[in-house]
């Protein structure tokens, strides 16, 4: 079984990834560590789309069945035909951007606001983020991903809302029976 995971920054992909990795006793690989180079400052050095996306390639290569979590859109066409079955999640974006704010505060502390660089960093996160209902944004947005989801070559499961952790997983363990029927 192959998974990927998609939506906006803090709607869950990873939490879901790495509970459905444990229930289903598959590999997750989370899209930031291939994305983002390691550095001092986290989530400031991007690699490029051909290296990130082999790197990708040659970990998964080694499993038979895995879960990717995060946002393939821009890695090339490739991924388009690479899973059996796609999870779109949405949250609405109060509840994102609260949930990014907890996170970054867990994740660094005060320093988002206290040190000039690392605070402008996250305000410029956070903008990025809060744009991702707003369709005419020329970044990651709801309508490339619906756009992408099109394309897909497998079956798609959508979750809308603020659902928990086991209620998505709900959702999601029997679209992977259905979807492994017939392979």
């Amino acid at each position: 079984m192959k998974i990927h995971i998609m939506g906006a920054s803090c709607a869950g992909s990873t939490t879901l990834g790495n509970a459905l990795s444990a229930r289903l006793k598959i590999p997750y690989f989370d899209t930031d560590d291939f994305f983002w180079e390691r550095s001092a400052v986290p989530y400031t050095v991007r690699r490029d789309a051909p290296t990130r996306s082999r790197m990708l390639q040659e970990a998964i290569s080694r499993n038979d069945s895995y879960i990717i979590g995060g946002s393939l859109i821009s890695w090339g066409d490739e991924w388009l035909s690479m899973f059996d079955l796609v999870v779109f999640l949405y949250v609405p974006n109060e509840i994102r951007m609260r949930r990014l704010v907890d996170r970054e505060i867990e994740r660094y502390g005060d320093i988002i606001y206290t040190d000039p660089v690392r605070s402008r960093l996250f305000r410029e996160f956070y903008d990025w983020a809060s744009k991702y209902d707003d369709r005419d944004f020329t970044g990651r947005n709801v309508g490339v991903h619906e756009e992408w989801l099109r394309k897909v070559s497998c079956r798609v499961v959508e979750i809308h809302g603020d659902t928990t952790v086991a209620e998505r997983i709900e959702k999601v363990v029997p679209a992977t029976n259905e979807s492994s029927v017939g392979e």
